[in-house]
C-alpha cells in the first residue's frame, strides 16, 4: 500500500496478505519451518535473493512479516522489525548502533535507564544520561563521540517534550543516530522519521497493542540500519510469537479511533483537574501553560492519552488518593481500553535509588495516568471524590 494513503486506511489496510479462503486479515501461521520444493528454491530465501518464509525464530513468517509491513507504514519508514517487548527492540538496536556510544536525553522508562545506566557499562559500552535541562551539555557529550542519540518525546513520566528536527539536526553533526521512542505520542500524534529522526522505537505492548493483552515490540527505519539489528535480534531470541504479531496487527486496525478518543478525554481530565486544591501541577502537553506545549503544538497532531499529576503530600496521602480511586486500575503500563493509575516511585521508576529519582524530578507524590476509553466524566468523578475523600 502506497504511503500517501491516510494513517487509518493504512492501520486497517498495510500489510495484510490475501487468504485463499477470502479472510479479511493475514491468517495465524503457527508454524516454526516452512519447507521448499527444492535445494535451489531452499538457498534463494537463506541468501536473500527472494522473500520468503523459512524459520519463525528468524522472524521469516507470514504473519510476522505481515505486521513488519504494517509497522513501517505507520511510520513511513521503509522497513520495520517487530519485537517479543519493546526493551528487546531498544537492547537490539544500542548493542548494534550503540557500541561507539549511548546518550539518552532527558527522562525514561526506568528499564532503559537501568539497561543504559548499568548494563551498557558492563560490556564496555560509553553511555551518558542527560536530563532535559541539561541540553546545553549535549554538543560536548556527542564530540566525545556517540552512536545514538535517544530520546522520549514526550518523556516518562514528566511528559518533557524535546524538538526531534533540532536533535536530529545535533546528532547528525556529530556522526550519531538519533532514535526516538514514540510509545507515548503514537503515530497517530507524532512522525519523528518525518521530523528527522533516523530509528523510531515503540513499546508495541502499549497503543499500538491497545488491550493489555500483548507484549511486543517495534523497530522503523531504512533499511540500511535495519538490517544489522536483525542479526541481534534472531539470535537473541527476541522475535514475537505468530500469535502475537495477529493480536498486534487486530490492535493496529483501530489505533487511530482509540488514540484520538483517548486525546481527547485526557484533555479534558487535565483541564478538569487544574485549579483543584490537592494538585500542585498538572502536566500534559496540551494544556497552555505546559512547559512544552508550543513545542508539541508545533511538531505533534495530538496531545496524547498520558498525563502526570503532583500532589500536596508525601508518598502516604498519595497512595491514600491512589488508593480510593474506583475506575483507574492501580497498575504499571498504559495505553490500554482501560483507565490506570500509578505512582511512578512504586513502579516504573522504582528501580532508581531515591537520589536518582530526585534528581529527576520523580516525586513521591508524582502519580501518572494512563486514560483509556470510559467516559471521561467518569474518570473526572473519580478523581475528584479520591482527592476531596484524603483532604
Amino acid at each position: 500500500m502506497g504511503l500517501h494513503r491516510g494513517l487509518s486506511t493504512t492501520c486497517v489496510h498495510a500489510g495484510e496478505l490475501a487468504d485463499a479462503h477470502g479472510a479479511p486479515h493475514t491468517p495465524i501461521y503457527n508454524s516454526t519451518t516452512f519447507g521448499f520444493p527444492s535445494t535451489a528454491a531452499l538457498l534463494d530465501v537463506v541468501e536473500g535473493r527472494r522473500d520468503g518464509s523459512l524459520y519463525t525464530r528468524y522472524g521469516l513468517n507470514p504473519t510476522i512479516k505481515s505486521l513488519e509491513a504494517k509497522l513501517a507504514c505507520l511510520e513511513q519508514a521503509e522497513t520495520a522489525l517487530a519485537f517479543c517487548s519493546g526493551m528487546a527492540a531498544e537492547s537490539a538496536l544500542f548493542l548494534t548502533h550503540g557500541r561507539h556510544g549511548v546518550v539518552v536525553l532527558g527522562d525514561a522508562y526506568g528499564g532503559t535507564l537501568e539497561l543504559v545506566g548499568q548494563q551498557l557499562p558492563e560490556l564496555g559500552i560509553r553511555t551518558h544520561l542527560l536530563l532535559g535541562d541539561e541540553l546545553s551539555r549535549l554538543e560536548a557529550v556527542l564530540q566525545g563521540g556517540a552512536g545514538v542519540l535517544f530520546c522520549e518525546t514526550p518523556t516518562n513520566p514528566g511528559l518533557e517534550v524535546f524538538d526531534i528536527r533540532g536533535l536530529a539536526d545535533l546528532a547528525h553533526g556529530h556522526g550519531a543516530l538519533l532514535a526516538v521512542d514514540n510509545t507515548f505520542a503514537t503515530p497517530v500524534n507524532q512522525q519523528p522519521l518525518a521530523l528527522g529522526a533516523d530509528l523510531v522505537v515503540h513499546s508495541a505492548t502499549k497503543y499500538l497493542g491497545g488491550h493489555s493483552d500483548i507484549t511486543a515490540g517495534a523497530l522503523m527505519g531504512p533499511r540500511r540500519l535495519l538490517e544489522p539489528v536483525a542479526l541481534w535480534r534472531k539470535n537473541l531470541g527476541q522475535v514475537p510469537a505468530p500469535e502475537t504479531a495477529a493480536l498486534l496487527m487486530r490492535s493496529i486496525r483501530t489505533l487511530v479511533v482509540r488514540v484520538r478518543q483517548q486525546n481527547a478525554t485526557a484533555a479534558a481530565v487535565a483541564q478538569a483537574l487544574q485549579g483543584h486544591p490537592r494538585v500542585r501541577r498538572v502536566l500534559y502537553p496540551g494544556l497552555p501553560d505546559f512547559p512544552g506545549h508550543n513545542l508539541a503544538a508545533r511538531q505533534m497532531a495530538g496531545f496524547g492519552g498520558m498525563l502526570t499529576l503532583e500532589l500536596d503530600g508525601g508518598f502516604e496521602p498519595t497512595a491514600r488518593v491512589v488508593d480510593r480511586l474506583r475506575v483507574f486500575t492501580i497498575a504499571p503500563s498504559l495505553g490500554g481500553a482501560e483507565s490506570l493509575v500509578t505512582q511512578p516511585v512504586t513502579t516504573t521508576h522504582h528501580g532508581l535509588s531515591s537520589e536518582e529519582r530526585a534528581r529527576r524530578g520523580i516525586a513521591d507524590s508524582m502519580v501518572r495516568l494512563s486514560i483509556g476509553l470510559e467516559d471521561a466524566e467518569d474518570l473526572i468523578t473519580d478523581l475528584r471524590q479520591a482527592l476531596d475523600a484524603t483532604a
